[in-house]
């Protein structure tokens, strides 16, 4: 059980959390939740070691193994699945000690640890990498190639395969949806209801965090609350929650307000004097109830675009690919002011290309791309994150676009943003993730576009500021296409989906939870088609492993046994010529003499010892050469 006891820490000398008391029962699937910064990655940073309280404590059993996902991955040279497999620590140390046991030829110890490999499932380890690899979107043919040929976001999955690998009691997720599509987020979903050990995982995503979860523990105003139910309970305890604090908080100061009224009113009159002390002793007594702040930081929305046209955008029998590669074809597609498309598919099929294609950032192959004459395109992708001048501030960047607009006016906002302060003349390239992203968007609308195209926009925001972003685009007059992997942005903003699959993109019949429908079904026709392959191969892995496990065993004991035989041997050759030379000094009539008593007794006494040595030693001897010979000569080879 993970027990926090009065827990306070910082980060950089800023207070994060303080006297937080709660418990975490082994099995929980936890989701921490809470504004960016409120210290919810410094919590987890405690429980690796790399942050300490300054008071309370945080207990959880010794005994536990906890896996995270790494934030960074060095250029390795080692491939993909190796890379994975590494997670599982157990397993490289027992394959170690079986190189060094064989090396060295110690045939009992290469034994038991070939029995706790089994014990541990580890012949299968090859391949309960490679489903995880297949879950987070990697092809087979990407198994083999080096870490480091793979770019930022797919190493980013290649750490959380790893860490999945690991043979864990605790399992810590920091934004684990970040860098995935829909179809790896349905598959890892799935992977985490099934996870014995206790999760706590931060997320910003709400399904994901209702699909998984049974408690929430919120991080607010310095204070950690646990909710129990998924994230969709905890927000509805936590409205009532605020509300009896809001109705708690007006009461007290109306009473404040009617004691500092008596007070004022009779402070000077010697009659009330005493209960006018008394009162103020009683306002000093109260209980400050602190106001609830239920409001978002982020207050924006969509200016009208300054045109229009019917149709904004079309594409007609069009292809677009890279090079002589064509990734999509027969592409025809109509955008009319107030569409609102959402674009599915399966990692690699080309729902980015198409949106680059709608945003005229390639070229058509073939056939025709046909924009309307008032077309006006936000697109928000995340490169355009790393196209921000570091050097320069929200303030400027806005001004750069506008210089005719009054700074104030661009102030307030940026403020809608949360861009307050000292933060909006800050140099961006200090911001998080979250912060240039909102900082992107913020640039985005401020063009008034017609057709907004938006490439996983959610990543790096945080549940208010994706909370505020739906809310704006549900009233957006302008045409939207969005790909993103959160489903609540595109249930709620969304009113057709799109199927980005087999080189083309057509119209899904169906909403998402039909599409999760087709994935499963997709994956299982894909299972089929090589499940006859696939069994008969997994048997032969299965017999080849069962027979080379019986072989290292039979080597190992023969092993065992041939390198006894030879000690027993030395051991009996030695004792037989000491005891031969013992008889023929025993022959010796002169050792009978009266002077030579003491060592004639020496000698007996030493003879009798290496009878009663040898006899059992061969017996040993022949026991072992019985079990040598009862031994099987060789194991038939396998196919």
């Amino acid at each position: 059980m993970i027990s926090l006891r009065n827990l306070t820490f910082a980060r950089g000398g800023q207070p994060l959390i303080e006297n937080a008391s709660l418990q975490i029962h082994p099995g929980w699937k936890v989701g921490l939740t809470g504004a960016n910064g409120c210290g919810k990655s410094s919590f987890f940073a405690l429980f690796r070691n790399e942050l300490h309280a300054e008071a309370g404590d945080l207990d959880l059993p010794a005994s536990w193994a906890i896996a995270h996902v790494a934030q960074e991955t060095p250029a390795l040279a080692a491939a993909a699945q190796d890379f994975v497999l590494d997670g599982d620590q157990e397993l490289r140390s027992i394959q170690r000690q079986l190189a060094e046991a064989e090396d060295g030829h110690q045939g009992e110890r290469i034994a038991a640890l070939h029995g706790r490999l089994q014990e541990i499932d580890g012949y299968a380890a090859p391949a309960r990498a490679a489903e995880l690899l297949h879950g987070l979107g990697f092809s087979d043919a990407d198994f083999k190639r080096p870490v480091a040929d793979f770019s930022g976001g797919w190493r980013v999955r290649l750490n959380l395969a790893r860490a999945l690998m690991a043979r864990s009691d605790l399992l810590l997720l920091d934004e684990p949806t970040n860098h995935l599509d829909l179809d790896a987020v349905l598959w890892l979903e799935s992977w985490l209801k099934s996870y014995p050990g206790t999760l706590m995982m931060i997320s910003h995503d709400r399904d994901f965090l209702d699909a998984v979860v049974g408690q929430i523990l919120h991080v607010e105003s310095r204070q950690m609350r646990l909710y129990a139910g998924n994230y969709s309970a905890a927000e509805a305890s936590r409205a009532a929650h605020l509300a009896t604090q809001q109705s708690m908080y007006d009461k007290q100061q109306r009473e404040v307000a009617a004691l500092h009224a008596f007070v004022d009113r009779f402070r000077a009159k010697a009659t009330k004097a005493r209960q006018a002390q008394s009162r103020l002793k009683a306002l000093a007594r109260m209980e400050q109830i602190a106001p609830a702040h239920v409001d978002t930081p982020f207050h924006f929305a969509f200016a009208p675009p300054t045109g229009m046209s019917d149709p904004l955008l079309q594409l007609e029998d069009a292809a677009v690919g890279y090079g002589e590669s064509l990734i999509l074809q027969g592409l025809t597609l109509t955008l009319r002011p107030g569409s609102r498309i959402g674009l599915l598919g399966r990692n690699g099929a080309g729902k980015s290309t198409l949106v680059k294609l709608l945003a005229a950032e390639i070229a058509t192959g073939h056939g025709t791309r046909r924009p309307g004459r008032n077309l006006a395109i936000g697109y928000f992708a995340q490169h355009q994150l790393e196209q921000l001048r570091a050097d320069e501030s929200p303030l400027q960047h806005l001004v750069r676009q506008e210089p005719a607009s009054r700074e104030q006016e661009l102030r307030d906002y940026l403020g809608g943003f949360d861009f307050r302060g000292d933060m909006v003349g800050a140099p961006c390239g200090r911001f998080s993730g979250g912060e240039k992203a909102r900082l992107v968007l913020a640039l985005l609308i401020r063009q008034r576009p017609n057709l907004l195209l938006l490439d996983e926009p959610t990543n790096h925001l945080d549940l208010e500021m994706r909370e505020a972003l739906t809310l704006a685009l549900q009233e957006i007059e302008a045409a939207v296409v969005v790909v993103s992997h959160d489903r609540h942005l595109l249930r709620t903003t969304c009113d057709e989906l799109w199927l980005v699959a087999n080189g083309t993109a057509t119209a899904f019949d169906g909403d998402l939870d039909d599409y999760a429908a087709w994935l499963a079904k997709q994956r299982n026709a894909s299972r089929s088609s090589g499940s006859d392959k696939a069994s008969e191969k997994q048997q032969r892995l299965a017999t080849r492993q069962a027979s080379d496990t019986a072989r290292k065993t039979l080597i190992a004991e023969r092993r065992a046994l041939t390198k006894e035989v030879d000690r027993l041997e030395q051991q009996i050759a030695q004792w037989q010529t000491e005891k031969s030379q013992l008889d023929q000094r025993l022959a010796d009539p002169e050792l009978y003499a009266e002077a030579n008593r003491a060592d004639l007794a020496g000698l007996l006494k030493r003879q009798a010892e290496l009878a009663a040595r040898i006899d059992p030693a061969e017996t040993r001897w022949l026991e072992i050469h019985s079990a040598l010979e009862a031994l099987p000569g060789a194991l038939p080879a396998v196919s």
